[in-house]
């Protein structure tokens, strides 16, 4: 009897094996940035499909997290930005579409006055969130760190 192999795995088949590993050993998500020595964001972020990792950060991250080696190979493909990766009906994802549309306009025009008609670079750019202690209870503070970009005119 012959064995037929199992198709590939894609980018977010990989993300899913990625978060039962990730409760199955316990390992938090800072850790596997530091097994990397890449953020805790980026390297959340790249495991879930939305950046590259190379051969060397997916085999130490499969290391870590126990994966099977198909899950490993997977995490080396190109990353699947864009529609459909993100549940916009999880609470938080929503509460951060209700930002946008309650300050998007707002941040537009401070960007705008500050730096002139352009947008906010999610190409060259750095997120982190930290937890802020208070007494009212904890806040969560993110930093949206993007390069300005102008529109050229010709």
């Amino acid at each position: 009897m012959s064995i037929t192999p199992l198709p590939p795995l894609d980018r977010r088949q990989a993300a899913t094996a990625v978060l039962a590993a990730k409760k199955r050993t316990g390992v938090r998500w800072a850790d596997l940035g530091k097994a990397i020595s890449m953020s805790t964001e980026w390297t959340t972020a790249a495991l879930l499909g939305q950046h590259p990792l190379t051969d060397d950060q997916a085999a130490t991250l499969g290391s870590v997290l126990e994966l099977d080696p198909a899950v490993v190979d997977a995490l080396t493909l190109p990353p699947v930005r864009g529609k459909d990766v993100s549940d916009s009906s999880e609470p938080l994802v929503y509460r951060l579409h209700e930002v946008v549309q309650v300050y998007g306009s707002a941040i537009h025009e401070l960007v705008r006055e500050e730096f002139g008609d352009g947008i906010i670079s999610a190409i060259d750019f750095e997120l982190e969130l930290e937890r802020v202690p208070d007494p009212k209870g904890d806040r969560v503070r993110l930093t949206l760190n993007g390069k300005f970009l102008p529109y050229r005119t010709w």
